[in-house]
């Protein structure tokens, strides 16, 4: 089979390997696309050699079928289709509180251990979910990150009629839109890039320049002057964090989507004058990998819009430097059986 190995430098090489077959416990996938991500970028970028065992196969955002079931496993059979939760929450502890998602010792599959950019590949049975036969499998590779966005606006505590503001018309930030639209709220997205704004418009989505106008003042017009109930950082910009406490309203949500590797400055007056709170949001859990496949299997949102580019997995190296050529792209899937 084929398989692509991250060698650092960001330099990647498709090899030849021998198919495995699963061990007790696991089953083996035949992968049909995997989305490169933020992180694999990151990757290919060097930042995260000192976590990734180069040489590795990376990638998490997957669809596939069941080709082989190991030993001990119950509930699955050849030719399901299936997506995998990336999260090997196995060491868990007491202090974790039972949240084995951000549990002290996680493990990301495709980051920590090999990942899905290969033909085949061997997984633990307790992170595969199944998908309905119909299920069409380039949607299918866009429920690892739709299940962020889920999970952002479901701690969110968004309720039908609030107004939310998201900050970041990117990938992620398009999709935790979406999922607000879904679920009933006024959304309004803070974007800079111009290209993305007339993508977020092809969305069905409202979208502003924050440079271009008054970002406070114009939701603030938008709401008769209550301001948003929710606002998800999702840009990991200062400006992002310096503006976010100006748009929510009394007693709004703030929900921190981005990743800050470093402390920043925010206005924590302003928490204490409108009673705001700040919700941490991470990765996922098992309800909202389950919630994602339900709106992929609906396909009511225009999901097909998020795919940018589907290319063959022998042309990994290229899609990884077209990538930073053009980083206004959405989601780029790679045909892992091409």
């Amino acid at each position: 089979m084929k398989a692509t190995v991250y060698n650092g430098n960001q330099s990647f090489t498709v090899i030849e390997k021998e198919i495995d077959t699963p061990k007790s416990g696991e089953v083996r996938i035949k992968v049909a696309y995997s989305g490169v991500c933020g992180t694999d970028v990151h990757i290919y970028h060097g930042m995260m050699d000192k976590r990734v065992s180069i040489p590795q196969t990376i990638g998490h955002e997957m669809s596939g079928v069941i080709d082989e079931v190991g030993p001990d496993v119950e509930g699955f059979t050849e030719g399901e289709k299936v997506v995998v939760r990336p999260l090997d929450d196995r060491l868990v502890k007491p202090s974790d509180k039972g949240f084995n998602h951000i549990c002290e010792n996680l493990k990301f599959i495709g980051i920590d251990s090999p990942g899905s950019m290969q033909q085949y590949w061997n997984v633990p049975a307790f992170v595969l979910h199944k998908l309905r036969p119909e299920t069409d499998l380039k949607l299918a590779a866009l429920i690892e990150p739709l299940s962020v966005a889920v999970h952002d606006v479901r701690m969110s505590g968004l309720v039908a009629g609030e107004t939310s503001v998201v900050l970041g018309g990117g990938p992620i930030g398009l999709l935790v839109a979406m999922v607000a639209k879904e679920a009933g709220a006024n959304v309004i997205i803070s974007e800079v890039n111009e290209t993305r704004i007339q993508m977020a418009g092809e969305f069905g989505l409202k979208a502003v320049n924050p440079t271009k106008i008054d970002l406070v003042q114009y939701v603030r017009e938008q709401t008769e002057g209550r301001l948003a109930d929710v606002v998800f950082e999702v840009a990991g910009v200062q400006p992002a964090l310096d503006v976010m406490t100006e748009l929510a309203g009394i007693r709004g949500r703030i929900v921190m989507v981005a990743i800050h590797g470093q402390k920043k400055p925010v206005d924590l007056f302003k928490f204490f004058w409108k009673e705001l709170k700040l919700i941490g949001a991470r990765v996922y859990e098992k309800e909202d990998y389950e919630k994602a496949i339900a709106l992929i299997t609906a396909n009511e949102l225009p999901f097909e819009k998020m795919i940018t580019d589907v290319q063959p997995l022998s042309n990994i190296q290229q899609v990884f430097e077209n990538i930073d050529k053009n980083p206004e792209g959405l989601k780029v899937l790679m045909d892992c059986q091409l």
